[in-house]
Parts: C-alpha cells; sequence; structure tokens
C-alpha cells in the first residue's frame, strides 16, 4: 500500500477530527466571513507525484484555497436560488461520502429504498402522491428527465417510439411556455428537440405568468397535434406563479403534455397562506423540484416526478447482462440519465427526519416575511424602486434615477465589494434590474438589516 495512504489509515480517527474542527470553524464563522468573493487567481500548481498525505492536504487546502471560497452557504447570500445547508443534511452528506453507496441498483443495499421513501416524503410536501420520482443533479436535470419523459409521450401519441426510432421520425415539435427557465431551452436542446421548438405563449398585462386564454389559442392553433406545455411554479425574476389548475383543465380540450417547473416556487405549499399558489400540481404529467434551494441540502440535489414510469422506463432504460431486469419497482439505473449516482436523498431523509414539515415550513416562512422586509426596507430609501410585487422570496428593484445596464451593474459590484450580502443582477420588462433570493435556513431580521444598510449605501455612493 502506499505510505501515505497507510499513514492515512493507520490515523484515521484523528485525521477526521481534524477535517471536523475544520468544518466547524467554517460552519460557525460563515455569517463573519465575506459573502462574496472577486475572482482571484490561487496560481498554478504541479501535479504531486508522491502526494503529502490527509493532514497536510487539509493545511494546503486551508491556507491556499479556502481564504479564495465564498460565504454562499450563509444568511445574506442573496444570490441566483442559493439555499445552504442545515446542520442535519450536512451529516448526511458527509456519511454519504463515507457509505459510498451506488444508488443505482437494489441488489447489494438498502439505499434505493431509502430514496424511494425520501422521494415519497418530499412528494407529500407537495401533493404528489400519485406521482414516482428519482433524485437527480439539479433542476437541469429535473427538467430535462421530465421533458425527455415528454418527448416519449409525444411518439406514442403518434404511434412510434422516440426511444427506438430517434428524434427524427417525430416531426415538427411544439413547446409551449409562457416564462420559461433558460434551463428548459437548454434541455431542448439536449434533448435533440431544438431551441427553436419553444414558442413563446403572452403572459398576463405585467406579469410573467402565462395568459391562459392565449395558451389555448396557440393549443387549438395546433390543429390537434400533441404538444408540450411547460408551466411554471414560481418564476426567477418575480416568483410569478401560472393557473396550473386552468392549464390541466385544457386537456379536456387539447392534447398535450404538462411539465411544471417548481424548482424553488413548489415550496409555496408548505406555507399555509400561499399554498394556493400550486393549486394543481398534482395534475401535471411531470414536476421539477430543486432541493438544494429552498429545501437547504448541500449541491447537488433535486427530484423529478412524473405519473407516467413506463415511459420513463422507455426512455431510460439501461439493458446489459450484469443488470437486475426492470420487473415490478424498476431500479433507479433504468430511470435516470446515470448509472453511478451518488446517495443525494440521504442528505435530505436527514433533514426531513430531523426537522419534519415543520421545520421546513419554518424556514419557507422567515425567508418570505424576510423578503418582505428587505423591500420595504430598500423603497424606504427613495434611492431604490421594486419592479414587481414581492411575490414571494425574491426582491426584484432598481435604481430610482438613471436604471442603466452601467449603473445596475456597478451597484452590484459595490455591493458584492461591501463583503455583507450579494445580489444578482437580471432584466425585468427591459429594465436593467437586482434580484434579492432568501432561501438560507439561517437568515434573521439582523441579516436583513445588514443586507439593506449594504445596499442603500452602495446605492447612495452611486449617486
Amino acid at each position: 500500500m502506499d505510505e501515505n495512504l497507510a499513514a492515512d489509515l493507520a490515523e484515521l480517527p484523528a485525521l477526521l477530527d481534524a477535517v471536523r474542527e475544520s468544518a466547524t470553524d467554517l460552519l460557525t464563522g460563515i455569517e463573519t466571513r465575506p459573502v462574496a468573493r472577486a475572482p482571484k487567481e490561487v496560481g498554478p500548481a504541479a501535479l504531486p507525484e508522491h502526494g503529502i498525505g490527509l493532514g497536510r492536504a487539509l493545511a494546503l487546502f486551508r491556507e491556499r484555497w479556502e481564504p479564495q471560497f465564498s460565504g454562499s452557504a450563509g444568511p445574506r447570500y442573496f444570490g441566483f436560488v442559493t439555499g445552504g445547508a442545515t446542520p442535519a443534511s450536512v451529516a448526511g452528506d458527509w456519511l454519504t461520502g463515507v457509505l459510498d453507496q451506488n444508488a443505482m441498483s437494489g441488489e447489494d443495499s438498502a439505499a434505493i429504498e431509502l430514496e424511494h421513501q425520501t422521494v415519497g416524503w418530499i412528494g407529500g410536501l407537495f401533493g404528489l402522491e400519485q406521482h414516482t420520482g428519482a433524485f437527480v443533479s439539479g433542476a437541469t436535470m429535473s427538467n430535462f428527465v421530465g421533458l425527455a419523459i415528454a418527448r416519449e409521450w409525444l411518439g406514442e401519441q403518434l404511434g412510434i417510439s422516440v426511444a427506438q426510432a430517434g428524434i427524427g421520425a417525430l416531426g415538427p415539435v411544439h413547446v409551449l411556455s409562457g416564462t420559461p427557465h433558460s434551463s428548459i431551452v437548454k434541455s431542448l436542446s439536449m434533448l435533440g428537440i431544438g431551441r427553436d421548438s419553444m414558442r413563446l405563449v403572452p403572459t398576463m398585462p405585467g406579469r410573467e405568468a402565462v395568459d391562459v386564454d392565449r395558451l389555448a389559442e396557440a393549443l387549438a392553433a395546433l390543429d390537434g397535434r400533441p404538444a408540450i406545455v411547460v408551466a411554471n411554479a414560481g418564476t426567477v425574476n418575480t416568483v410569478d406563479f401560472d393557473d396550473l389548475r386552468a392549464i390541466a383543465a385544457l386537456r379536456q380540450r387539447y392534447p398535450f403534455w404538462l411539465h411544471v417547473d417548481g424548482a424553488f416556487g413548489a415550496f409555496a405549499a408548505l406555507a399555509p397562506e400561499y399554498a394556493e399558489l400550486v393549486d394543481g400540481l398534482g395534475e401535471a404529467d411531470s414536476v421539477c423540484v430543486d432541493l438544494h434551494k429552498w429545501f437547504n441540502v448541500p449541491y447537488d440535489a433535486a427530484v423529478q416526478y412524473t405519473r407516467h414510469r413506463d415511459l420513463q422506463l422507455r426512455v431510460f432504460l439501461n439493458s446489459a447482462a450484469y443488470l437486475t431486469p426492470p420487473t415490478g419497482t424498476p431500479d433507479f439505473g433504468h430511470l435516470v440519465p446515470e448509472n453511478s449516482r451518488r446517495l443525494r436523498a440521504l442528505a435530505a431523509w436527514f433533514s426531513l427526519t430531523a426537522y419534519g414539515r415543520d421545520g421546513h415550513r419554518d424556514i419557507v416562512q422567515r425567508n418570505i416575511s424576510g423578503a418582505n422586509s428587505l423591500a420595504e426596507r430598500l423603497v424606504a430609501t427613495g434611492l431604490l424602486r421594486l419592479v414587481a410585487p414581492v411575490r414571494l422570496n425574491v426582491v426584484c428593484f432598481t435604481l430610482t434615477d438613471q436604471p442603466t445596464t452601467e449603473r445596475v451593474h456597478a451597484l452590484v459590484d459595490a455591493i458584492a465589494e461591501s463583503g455583507e450580502t450579494f445580489v444578482t443582477p437580471t432584466v425585468y420588462e427591459g429594465v436593467p434590474a437586482i434580484r434579492a433570493a432568501f432561501s438560507n435556513w439561517r437568515t434573521t431580521d439582523t441579516d436583513v438589516d445588514r443586507a439593506a444598510e449594504a445596499i442603500a449605501a452602495a446605492a447612495l455612493a452611486l449617486g
């Protein structure tokens, strides 16, 4: 055995204690760590020929790399939709690495049984009890899987199997949506359906939610040809929601597959005062739910759900002599793109077991309250204005005076430079703007105050 491996094995308990202490330092100090880091080149290093062992590698990481990492897991990181990691999910993720299960097959481990249980629990949070699902790497892959199954459904309506005959046998594909996330269009490219297949349907005035009447017109214009409709349960800029119940009702008149992108907006279901926003989610043929966003488990983790496992199996069937045939409940290797699968479900199992529905509802409700509080603080400065109402957990705002692209980006840079908080730029209805997305379990009123003060100070300095 290599001498470094042998030495690490002999000293493993002490070395793991050192890693634990390092992780503890990071987690307990996350609130004082600069929220964002300006990209800075660390510098090249030669590939180690002999290695230095875990202890010295840990010390080198802490000296060379750790200082360059952002505090994105902390309570004032409002960029994109980035959750943190609850204590229980960190424990689950650590044990996931220790156990190193390949959650593909049930031949040698209870790993996939745990995944099935966790998928069922999560589905129960959103009213998806009639759906089956599987863990994937994130919202992009969840949308990809849902649309791959939709592609097979389209073929079935035309009497062909796309999985067997290929996309060329399908002919023109029509994908309709009001405000699709970029990962939807990316998935269409990867699936061979093509980005040009996306047809944007007009939205409601002043909204990102699709106009259902205009959607009905677009479907009627297809003269009975089956289509894919992508609905939103929470858009990126303003967390707007399509009327899922009304869209689902259109299937009584028109043939289409209903995919709902509920990456983070689906979590509205946990807050009774907002649950009506996702009314009808259970009617969808496929649903995307992202867990490393508002569920606060470590990257990467999401779940895809569908009511058509038979079609999913047809798409992702993995035939090989050494694999268990897909009888009864298929192994996950027959249901998702990966054959080698990290047991992502364990971190989610730990978090649900530790905190339950109530604990995760608390995160959602506190984040929504924080978003509304930040919006009030920013508007009160007179330097900033909202470009859309706060519908859930995202504040979309811009400069009151001269909100040009250059000035808005300068403001974003200045906010990041403060180290107090981090937000991201966007464009809404042609206006350069900024998004602050709340999704971290640690965020408190004090964090909202600090973020508001940093943003206001940067806006004042900009003039």
